[in-house]
C-alpha cells in the first residue's frame, strides 16, 4: 500500500478540480470527514487542501482546463518534471498543461498516456507530497482502467520504471504495480485494469481507505453522490465500493483485509 516516502514513480499527491470547489468541499467533508482549508491569496487560483486532523490528504480547485469535466488528478513523484513531459510526448502521450513551478513547492505538469487516462507529476520542492496515506481517510490505493494494460504497463514503465506482477482476479487479468526500489510486494501501490463497459473510457481511480464502507456509502448517496459499485468483498483485497461525487468525479472506498 501507499506510504509517504516518496520515490520516484510513487504517488504522490491527488487533487480534485471541481466546477464548485465549495459544494464539493462540503460533499467531502460529509463522505470522508475531511475539513477543507483554503491555500491563502489570489495566486493560488482558488486551490485549498483537504485535511485529517491537521494533515494534508488531497486537494482541491476548480476546473482550468478548457472542456475539463470534474475529476480526481493522480499525480506521481518525478525527479524531473520536464523529463517525464518530454518522455511522454516521445512515447506517444500527450502534455496538457508543460513543467512549471507551483511557487516554491515543486513543479508540475500535466499529462495523458496513450489510452487517454489523464494524469500528472510533481517535482518536490518544499512540498513533498500528502502528509499522510494508507490510514481510515487517505489514499490508499490508485487503480488506472485502460483498454490496453500491456501498453499502459509500457508506457508508464519508460517514464516510472514501474514493477508489475499478474494476479488473476474474478472475471479479469489484474495487474499490480510497484515502485522500481524496494521489495515488490510492499513498494506495490495500485493496480492496472482492463476496460469493461461499452463506453468505458479509460482514467485513474483513486482509492480512500475507510472503517467502514456501507457506512461511507450511506453518507455519500445523503450527501448527493451515487453508488457506481455497489459494496462488495473481495477474497484477499478487502471490501470495496465505487463512487460519484455530486459532480460526476468517480473515487473508490476501501477496507483493507488485516494483513499478518
Amino acid at each position: 500500500m501507499l506510504g509517504t516516502q516518496y520515490t520516484h514513480g510513487s504517488p504522490c499527491w491527488i487533487d480534485l478540480g471541481s466546477p464548485d470547489p465549495a459544494a464539493a468541499a462540503d460533499f467531502y467533508g460529509t463522505a470522508l470527514g475531511w475539513e477543507y482549508r483554503p491555500a491563502g491569496g489570489p495566486e493560488t487560483g482558488g486551490y485549498g487542501f483537504f485535511h485529517q486532523d491537521g494533515a494534508t490528504v488531497a486537494a482541491l480547485g476548480p476546473l482550468t482546463e478548457d472542456g475539463a469535466q470534474s475529476a480526481w488528478t493522480v499525480y506521481f513523484r518525478s525527479t524531473d518534471a520536464a523529463t517525464t513531459q518530454m518522455v511522454t510526448a516521445a512515447e506517444g502521450g500527450r502534455v496538457r498543461v508543460r513543467a512549471m513551478d507551483v511557487m516554491d513547492a515543486g513543479r508540475m505538469a500535466a499529462l495523458t498516456d496513450p489510452g487517454g487516462a489523464e494524469f500528472a507529476v510533481w517535482e518536490a520542492g518544499s512540498v513533498r507530497g500528502l502528509d499522510r496515506t494508507s490510514s481510515p481517510g487517505t489514499l490508499v490505493w490508485v487503480e488506472l482502467h485502460t483498454s490496453d494494460p500491456e501498453a499502459a504497463l509500457g508506457f508508464y514503465g519508460s517514464l516510472f520504471d514501474w514493477r508489475s506482477a499478474t494476479m488473476e482476479a474474478p472475471g479479469m487479468t489484474y495487474r499490480v504495480v510497484s515502485t522500481a526500489r524496494g521489495d515488490q510486494e510492499t513498494a506495490a501501490f495500485g493496480g492496472v485494469a482492463e476496460l469493461r463497459g461499452p463506453g468505458e473510457r479509460s482514467r485513474w481511480i483513486p482509492y480512500f481507505e475507510v472503517a467502514d464502507v456501507d457506512a461511507t456509502a450511506e453518507a455519500v448517496t445523503g450527501a448527493g453522490g451515487t453508488v457506481l459499485l455497489p459494496a462488495a468483498d473481495i477474497p484477499d483485497v478487502g471490501r470495496l465500493a465505487w463512487f460519484a461525487d455530486p459532480f460526476g468525479a468517480e473515487f473508490a472506498v476501501l477496507r483493507p483485509t488485516p494483513t499478518g
